[in-house]
C-alpha cells in the first residue's frame, strides 16, 4: 500500500514537471493553456503543500521548482483560510535551509524562493509565538549566508533587499492600513541596521581590491547596490509618492539616521565607488546619490547643511572634472537627475556659498552646453538638465547672497545652446530620416515651459538671438519661395527651422512675470510677436498652394501664448507692445489685433479642415478667447465673428461636412466650435427669437433631413448615422453655452417637441453603436442639467414633468437595449456598454437633484415615468460587476453621485427594494469607502448617512407604537437586521480610515459614523475595547479617555446640533489618537480589525 502511494506521488511528479515545461517552453496557445489550467487546479487542491515540498526535494527541473515556489507564495498570501502559524515558520526555514545549501540554484528560481521568505516575512511580521515576534530577526536570518561564499554572500544580500523592496509595497490583496503598520514598524525596528550593513559590506568590498572580472564579486557589488538604493528609496513616511514625479522628491530620512548624514563618509563612500567600479554599475551608485542629495533639509541645522551641500558639489565638481564614465546612457541620465536635486533639494542663497561654486557652475554650464549640442544623445535626460536651470534662473531675484551667482553670464549661454542645437538638429533629422522632436508635442511642452523661465534671465540676450536668427531663417525662406530652382529639401529645412523659433518665441513671451516685466522687455516682445504675424501672412498667403502643418501647429502654440499674457483684463492697454505693433503692422489696439486671431481663425478652418489637430487646436483658441467678457464684447463686434455666426456651415468651414471620410469619433471637435458661437450669440441676443431662428436655420435643415431619412425604409444608414452625431454635437455645444434662462428656453422650446422623437428613434435603432448613441445621450444629459438655473419652468408649465418623461423613455429605450447584448467581452465593455451606462447615471442624476421637476405627482396621478427609469437604473446597476464599477472613474463618479441624490430624496425606493438588490447597493457603498478618488468617497460617506438615518427614524418610529408604518420600511429594518454585519463592516472601515489613514474628508467621515455608533452600540464598545488592548499597556489608559472624549455630550439623536458637536469631537479625537501612537509601533490589531 505504502509503495503504491510512493508511485502514485513519484507518478504525479513526473505529471506536473511536463505539465511546467510545457507551460513555459511551448510556443503552441492552445498546450500552453491548457497546462496553465492543469497547474490552477493543483494550486487549489487540498494536497498542494505537501506536493510543493516533493517538488523542491525531487524534482528534476528548474519550471517544477518554480512553480513549487509560486504555488507556496500563493498559499501564504491567501486571506481565507490562511495557514497556520507553525506551518509558516516551516516553511521559512526549509526556505532559508535549501537556499544555504543549493547557492547554485537558476536565478529565476532563486528569486522565486527569496519572495516566498519576503511575502511570508512581511504578512507575519506582527505574530507572535510565546512573547516572541517570530519573523522579524532578518539580519539573524541572513547572517550565516553573509559569512560564508560569494555566492552565499549574493543570496544573503538579495533577501534583505528584495525584504525592504516587498515591505514598502502595498498591495491590493490586503488593507493599506495593515501595510503602513508593518512598513512603520520594520522602519523603525530593522531598516537603519540593513542600510548600516550595507553600507559596511561596500565599505569591505571596496576596501579589498576589487577584482572586477570574477563575475560573482560584479554580482555581489550590484546586489549590494541594490540593497542600498531599496534602503534610501523606502516610503518612509507613507506618502507612497507616484514613481513618475520624479521633481519634487523629498526623501524623508528619520531622525534616527543623522548620524550616518552627518558623517561625510557615506557621502564619500559612494562617490569614490563611482570612480573605482565598472561603467555598467555605476548608474546604481549615483541613483544612491540622488536620493542621498534629496535628503530632507530639516535633517539638518543651518551649519550641517552647508557642510553636507559642501561635500556634495564636491563630489559632483570631480565627476564633471573626470567625465569618463558619463557617455553611458544610463550614467549620463542618472548624473542628470543628481544636478537637477542640487536645486530642487537646496536654495540658491546656499550654493553660491560653497568654496568651489564659480568653478562649479562653470562646469555645469559647460556640460548642459555640450549636452544640449548632441541633442541626438538621450533626448529623455534633457528634462533634468533644463529644470537645474529653470529653478536657478526662476531664484535670481530673491538671492540676498553678497556671493555672485555667475548667472548672467552663464544661464545666456543654455538659452543659445538649446536654441541653436534645435535649429541645426532640423537639416540632420530630414537628411537621416530621424524621429522628430516636434512630433512628441508633450517633450516639447515641457522643455518649452523650462525654456520660457531659462530665456527671461537676461531677456535682452536672448530676444536679440531670437530676432537675428528669425530674420536669417525668414529671409533665405523667402528667397527660396521666389526662387524658381530652389529644391523642396532646402524649404522643408527653412520651415522646420522657423517651426522651432515660433515654438520658442511663443514660449518666451508666455514665461512673461507681470510683476518683473519692464516697458523695455514688452518692447522686445513686440519686435517679436511682429515678426511671427510677418510670417503668418507669408504663409497664409500660400495656403491655397502648400501648408506646413507643424509650423501650423507652432503658430497655434504663439497665439495661445500670446493671447495669455496680452489680451484680456491683465494687461495695461498702453503696453509697449501695441505701440509696437502699432507702429509695424498698424494694429493700434486689441480690437485690431482680435481680429487678426479671428482671421486666423477663420484661414485655418477654411483650409486645413481636414487636419484634425489643427481643427482642434484652432477651436480650442476660439473657445478660449470667446471665455473672457471684455474680449468676446469686442468680438461680437467683428465683422468676421458676424460671418461666422451666419454662415456656420459646411460650404464655409470644411470640417461640420458629413460626407468624408473619417470616423465618426473625429467629430468632437463640432462641440467646442459650436460652444463657442453660442456664447458668442448670447452677447447680443436677449429675447430676439427671429435672430435665434435664423442661427438654427443649418441645424433645422440637418434635423429635418435626418427625419426625412428616418422616414422611408431605405436610406442610407452611415449617411444618416454622420448628419445626426454631428447635429447633436453641436447642439450639445450649444446647450453647453447657453447657461441663462431666456435663451436656453429657446433652444428648449426648438428642440422640443419637434425633434425629440428623432433622438429616441436613434437610441432605438442604433443601441449597439456607441459611437451614434454616446453624442446623443451625452446632449440629453446635457439638456436636462440645470446649470445656472437655466430650468426655472413657468408655474404653468407641465415642460418639467414633460422633459422628465423624455428622459425617462430614453434611459429605459437604452438599457433594456443594451442589456439584450448579453456577455461583453473584457477589452469592449467599457466603450460598448459602461460608456452609455454612466451617461445615463449623470442623466438621471441631473434631472433627479435638478429641483424643476416635482416626483411625487407621478405616483399620484398613475405614471410610470419615475419607476420606469428607477427599475432600468437597477437593472443597469446589477448587471456591472462591482469590480468594475470602481474600475473606471468616469462610471464610479456618476454611479456614486446618482446614489447620493436617491438616498437623499428617493430612500423609499431603494426601502422597497429586493434584499439582493439592497446589499449589492450596501456592499457598493462599503467599497467606495476606501477609493483613491476622494468624490466618490465623499459620496458613499453622503450615501451612507442618509441610509442610516432613515434607519434611525424607522428605528426610533417603530419604538414609539407610532401607526404601522408601510410595509417596505419594514422590509428594509427586516434585511438590515438579517445582515448586521454590512453596517459594522462600514462602521470598522470608517473608523479604521479616521484613526489610521491620511483622511482627506474627515467632515464626511464624521457624518454616517455618529448613525453607525447608535444603530450598533454594542459592536462599537468591542471595537473599542479591542482597539484599547491593541496598544501598549502605558497608552492604554491615554486611548480610553480618547474614545470617551469622543462621545462627550454626545446625545442618542441625529439632529443637527448633536451632529455638529460630534464632528468637532471627532477632530480633537483624531488629533489625539494620531499624538498617542506617533511613538507607538503598535495599532489596531489587524486581525479584529482588518477580517
Amino acid at each position: 500500500m505504502k509503495w503504491r502511494k510512493m508511485a502514485d506521488h513519484v507518478q504525479g511528479l513526473a505529471q506536473l514537471e511536463i505539465l511546467c515545461k510545457q507551460l513555459y517552453e511551448t510556443t503552441d496557445t492552445a498546450v500552453r493553456h491548457q497546462a496553465e489550467k492543469a497547474l490552477v487546479e493543483f494550486t487549489n487542491s487540498p494536497d498542494c503543500l505537501s506536493k510543493c515540498q516533493l517538488l523542491l526535494e525531487r524534482g528534476s527541473s528548474s519550471y517544477s521548482q518554480l512553480l513549487a515556489a509560486t504555488c507556496l507564495s500563493k498559499l501564504v498570501s491567501r486571506t481565507s483560510n490562511p495557514l497556520p502559524l507553525e506551518q509558516r515558520i516551516d516553511i521559512r526555514n526549509y526556505v532559508l535551509n535549501y537556499l544555504a545549501t543549493r547557492p547554485k540554484l537558476a536565478a529565476f528560481v532563486t528569486q522565486a524562493l527569496i519572495q516566498l521568505y519576503a511575502r511570508i516575512t512581511k504578512l507575519g511580521w506582527f505574530d507572535c509565538q510565546k512573547d516572541d515576534y517570530v519573523f522579524r530577526n532578518v539580519i539573524g536570518d541572513v547572517t550565516r549566508f553573509l559569512q560564508d561564499s560569494v555566492e552565499h554572500c549574493i543570496i544573503g544580500v538579495t533577501i534583505l533587499s528584495q525584504l525592504t523592496n516587498e515591505i514598502n509595497q502595498a498591495d491590493t490583496t490586503h488593507p493599506l492600513t495593515k501595510h503602513r503598520k508593518i512598513a512603520s514598524s520594520f522602519r523603525d525596528s530593522s531598516l537603519f541596521d540593513i542600510f548600516t550593513l550595507s553600507c559596511n559590506l561596500l565599505k569591505q568590498a571596496s576596501g579589498k581590491n576589487l577584482n572586477l572580472n570574477d563575475e560573482s564579486q560584479h554580482g555581489l557589488l550590484m546586489q549590494l547596490l541594490k540593497l542600498s538604493y531599496n534602503c534610501l528609496n523606502y516610503d518612509f513616511i507613507g506618502t507612497s509618492t507616484d514613481e513618475s514625479s520624479d521633481d519634487l522628491c523629498t526623501v524623508q530620512i528619520p531622525t534616527s539616521w543623522r548620524s550616518a548624514f552627518l558623517d561625510s563618509s557615506t557621502l564619500q563612500l559612494f562617490f569614490n565607488l563611482y570612480h573605482s567600479i565598472p561603467p555598467s554599475l555605476s548608474p546604481l551608485v549615483l541613483s544612491c546619490l540622488v536620493q542621498i542629495a534629496s535628503v530632507r533639509r530639516s535633517l539638518f541645522n543651518n551649519a550641517e547643511r552647508a557642510k553636507f551641500l559642501s561635500h556634495l558639489v564636491d563630489g559632483v565638481k570631480r565627476i564633471l572634472a573626470n567625465p569618463q564614465c558619463l557617455p553611458d546612457p544610463n550614467n549620463y541620465h542618472e548624473f542628470c537627475r543628481l544636478l537637477a536635486r542640487l536645486k530642487s533639494n537646496y536654495q540658491l542663497g546656499e550654493l553660491v556659498k560653497v568654496e568651489n561654486y564659480p568653478e562649479v557652475i562653470r562646469l555645469i554650464a559647460n556640460f548642459t552646453v555640450t549636452s544640449l549640442q548632441h541633442w541626438e544623445f538621450a533626448p529623455n535626460s534633457v528634462h533634468y538638465l533644463l529644470s537645474l536651470w529653470q529653478r536657478l534662473a526662476a531664484s535670481v531675484p530673491y538671492v540676498k547672497a553678497t556671493e555672485p551667482h555667475l548667472l548672467e553670464t552663464y544661464t545666456p549661454e543654455v538659452t543659445k545652446a538649446y536654441i541653436t542645437s534645435r535649429l541645426e538638429s532640423v537639416h540632420v533629422i530630414l537628411r537621416d530620416g530621424l524621429e522628430d522632436p516636434l512630433d512628441d508635442a508633450g517633450l516639447v511642452q515641457q522643455q518649452l515651459d523650462q525654456l520660457s523661465t531659462i530665456g527671461r534671465c537676461e531677456y535682452e540676450k536672448t530676444c536679440a538671438l531670437l530676432v537675428q536668427l528669425f530674420d536669417q531663417a525668414a529671409q533665405t525662406y523667402q528667397e527660396l519661395l521666389q526662387s524658381t530652382n530652389s529644391s523642396a529639401m532646402d524649404i522643408t529645412v527653412q520651415e522646420g527651422r522657423l517651426t522651432w523659433l515660433v515654438y520658442i518665441i511663443g514660449a518666451v513671451i508666455g514665461g512673461r512675470v507681470s510683476f518683473a516685466s519692464t516697458d523695455e522687455q514688452d518692447a522686445m516682445d513686440g519686435e517679436l510677436v511682429c515678426r511671427v504675424l510677418q510670417l503668418m501672412n507669408l504663409t497664409d498667403s500660400r495656403l491655397a498652394q502648400a501648408g506646413n502643418e507643424r509650423l501650423e501647429l507652432a503658430m497655434l502654440s504663439f497665439f495661445e501664448q500670446f493671447r495669455k499674457i496680452y489680451i484680456g483684463d491683465q494687461v495695461q492697454k498702453s503696453s509697449k507692445l501695441y505701440r509696437r505693433l502699432s507702429e509695424v503692422l498698424g494694429l493700434n489696439d486689441e480690437t485690431m489685433v482680435l481680429s487678426v486671431f479671428i482671421g486666423k481663425i477663420i484661414t485655418n478652418l477654411k483650409y486645413w479642415g481636414q487636419c484634425e489637430p489643427i481643427t482642434s487646436k484652432t477651436l480650442q483658441l476660439l473657445n478660449d478667447l470667446s471665455l473672457g467678457y471684455p474680449s468676446v464684447r469686442k468680438l461680437v463686434k467683428l465683422s468676421a465673428v458676424q460671418f461666422m455666426l451666419n454662415n456656420h456651415t459646411s460650404e464655409h468651414f470644411s470640417f461640420l461636412g458629413v460626407n468624408n471620410q473619417s470616423n465618426l469619433s473625429d467629430m468632437r471637435c463640432r462641440t467646442t466650435f459650436y460652444t463657442a458661437l453660442g456664447r458668442l450669440l448670447m452677447v447680443d441676443l436677449g429675447e430676439d427669437e427671429d435672430q435665434f431662428e435664423q442661427f438654427m436655420l443649418p441645424l433645422t435643415a440637418a434635423f429635418e433631413a435626418v427625419a426625412q431619412m428616418l422616414s422611408t425604409n431605405t436610406f442610407n444608414e452611415q449617411e444618416a448615422k454622420r448628419t445626426l452625431v454631428g447635429l447633436v454635437r453641436d447642439l450639445r455645444g450649444i446647450a453647453f453655452a447657453f447657461n441663462a434662462k431666456t435663451s436656453f428656453m429657446m433652444l428648449f422650446d426648438w428642440i422640443y417637441p419637434t425633434y425629440m422623437p428623432i433622438l429616441q428613434r436613434a437610441i432605438e435603432l442604433w443601441y449597439h453603436d456607441p459611437a451614434c448613441t454616446t453624442p446623443v445621450l451625452k446632449l440629453m444629459a446635457e439638456l436636462v442639467h440645470n446649470r445656472s438655473q437655466r430650468l426655472q419652468f413657468d408655474v404653468s408649465s407641465p415642460n418639467g414633468i414633460l422633459l422628465f418623461r423624455e428622459t425617462s423613455k430614453m434611459i429605459t429605450t437604452y438599457g433594456n437595449r443594451i442589456l439584450t447584448l448579453g456577455e461583453v467581452p473584457k477589452d469592449q465593455v467599457y466603450g460598448v456598454k459602461l460608456k452609455g451606462v454612466s451617461v445615463c447615471f449623470a442623466m438621471l442624476k441631473a434631472v433627479l437633484s435638478g429641483n424643476y421637476v416635482n416626483f411625487g405627482v407621478f405616483r399620484l396621478y398613475g405614471d410610470d415615468a419615475l419607476d420606469n427609469a428607477l427599475q432600468t437604473f437597477i437593472k443597469l446597476l446589477l448587471s456591472i460587476p462591482h469590480s468594475d464599477l470602481l474600475d473606471y472613474p468616469k462610471l464610479s463618479q456618476s454611479f456614486y453621485s446618482l446614489l447620493e441624490v436617491l438616498t437623499q430624496d428617493h430612500m423609499n425606493f431603494i426601502a422597497s427594494l429586493e434584499p439582493h438588490v439592497v446589499m449589492y447597493i450596501l456592499s457598493s457603498i462599503s467599497e467606495g469607502l476606501t477609493a483613491l478618488d476622494t468624490m466618490v468617497c465623499t459620496g458613499c460617506c453622503s450615501s451612507l448617512d442618509h441610509i442610516v438615518t432613515y434607519l434611525f427614524k424607522q428605528l426610533s418610529r417603530s419604538t414609539k407604537k407610532r401607526p404601522a408604518p408601510m410595509a417596505t420600511d419594514d422590509r428594509f429594518l427586516h434585511i438590515m437586521q438579517q445582515h448586521p454585519e454590512m453596517i459594522q463592516q462600514m462602521l470598522s472601515t470608517v473608523l479604521n480610515i479616521i484613526i489610521f489613514e491620511d483622511c482627506r474628508n474627515q467632515w464626511s467621515m464624521s457624518r454616517p459614523l455618529l448613525g453607525l455608533i447608535l444603530l450598533n452600540e454594542k459592536y462599537f464598545a468591542d471595537l473599542r475595547n479591542s482597539i484599547v488592548n491593541s496598544q501598549p499597556p502605558e497608552k492604554q489608559q491615554a486611548m480610553h479617555l480618547c474614545f470617551e472624549n469622543l462621545m462627550e455630550g454626545i446625545e442618542r439623536n441625529l439632529l443637527t446640533k448633536n451632529r455638529d458637536r460630534f464632528t468637532q469631537n471627532l477632530s480633537v479625537f483624531r488629533r489625539e489618537v494620531n499624538d498617542s501612537m506617533k511613538n507607538s509601533t503598535y495599532g489596531v490589531n489587524s486581525n479584529d480589525m482588518m477580517s
